[in-house]
């Protein structure tokens, strides 16, 4: 009894430090907002830029601004695991069904799609060591051929004619 209680509290302690992840859940409820996740990206993206152009800017003179750096330089850390974690955990895990491989045309879209996935998440990473905005400029590129291929061109038509 007195093993299964401690044996209780350390789950509990454990999970409970354990960060929260804010992606969609994994279950099949049905509710997805594609849209939307490529929204969010989009923003993520446009933060690692203003984060690394702050931080090249006040790393002119780091004695007297180091601590803006830092938190500039977690900002933009945050940002892009936010990014990757969409790219993983939305898109990957739970959006991009597996193709059968005897259908030549879904197995080469489904291959067109990973592919780019696969860079979305080495350039985030790339942004996370860096502070080249050329990463920046690649993200946006890959997110915008991503959601060409991922989006019908119905649905594309429909996305611009209600943009705000």
């Amino acid at each position: 009894m007195k093993k299964t209680v401690i044996l209780t509290m350390l789950l509990l302690v454990m999970t409970s430090a354990t960060p929260m992840l804010f992606a969609h859940c994994q279950i099949p409820c049905g509710i997805y907002g594609d849209h939307t996740r490529f929204t969010i990206l989009r923003e993520h993206i446009s933060t690692i830029e203003k984060s690394m152009n702050q931080i090249n800017e006040l790393s002119a003179d780091p004695a007297k601004n180091m601590n803006q750096v830092v938190r500039w330089i977690n900002n933009k850390d945050q940002h892009a695991d936010e990014f990757s974690e969409i790219v993983t955990y939305y898109f990957l895990a739970q959006r991009i069904k597996i193709a059968d491989q005897s259908d030549v045309k879904s197995f080469t879209d489904y291959q067109n799609k990973l592919v780019l996935l696969h860079q979305m998440i080495f350039y985030a990473m790339k942004a996370k060591q860096t502070t080249e905005l050329e990463h920046v400029r690649k993200l946006n590129e890959l997110v915008g051929a991503f959601e060409k291929i991922y989006f019908s061109p119905e649905d594309l038509k429909h996305i611009e004619e209600h943009k705000n």
